[in-house]
């Protein structure tokens, strides 16, 4: 069987914004050998609608520690909703991002590791607002996406619920961190590559030494 490896993401963790370089370089190393599946994991579901002033004085210091570990640059754009969170009218939500995934990969399922990355780079450097069904359009244009099957579909009770399915098999596959990378082998056999930020050299050889293992 062809095997797997699942990134457990959601477009709004900051973790998974400095980890994109690393995952993007490995899916396009490895994707001769094992297919790769964008999960996401459905981050901040808030019942009500609650505003990014909740978590701005938090993110105001995490996304240096980010920055540091990652090299990544948050953008001036994005951190203006963080510094100025009483001007701000953004209610993060990662319902929206989830359910664009959905569309996406059905029509590019080998690009899905670009995409999710592409996503967090709109929201962390560009500073667009993902529950925005504006935010996306810039994406339609570069991967060709027709503009209005792309929003029928975004309305559409359909992929929200494979939204949702998506959000309940990163629950039971027990992941309770992002990002989460890991390996299917078998059916029921999965191997853990990585929980929270890694390096690509350690992403690198954590592969390589499973499919050695699972080629042995």
């Amino acid at each position: 069987m062809a095997f797997t490896i699942f990134y457990c993401y959601d477009a709004y963790c900051g973790w998974c914004y400095g980890f994109s370089p690393v995952i993007k370089k490995i899916a396009e190393d490895f994707g001769d050998r094992v297919q790769f599946e964008v999960l996401s994991g459905g981050m901040i579901l808030p019942e009500e609608p609650r505003h990014i002033s909740v978590t701005a004085d938090y993110i105001k210091e995490a996304h240096k520690t980010v920055e540091e570990y990652s090299g990544i640059v948050f953008g001036p754009d994005y951190l203006w909703h963080i510094n100025n969170p009483e001007l701000s009218d953004w209610y993060p939500n990662s319902e929206k991002p989830a359910i664009a995934m959905c569309i996406f990969k059905e029509f590019y399922p080998d690009r899905q590791v670009e995409f999710a990355a592409d996503l967090q780079y709109a929201l962390h450097y560009e500073g667009r607002d993902l529950t925005d069904n504006e935010a996306y359009r810039h994406l339609l244009e570069k991967y060709s996406i027709h503009p209005e099957t792309f929003y029928s579909k975004l309305a559409s009770e359909e992929y929200k619920e494979m939204a949702y399915y998506e959000f309940s098999l990163v629950k039971q596959l027990q992941v309770t961190g992002f990002p989460a990378v890991m390996l299917q082998a078998t059916e029921s056999k999965f191997y853990l590559l990585a929980r929270g930020f890694t390096s690509y050299e350690d992403m690198n050889e954590r592969i390589e030494n499973v499919l050695k293992e699972l080629s042995a």
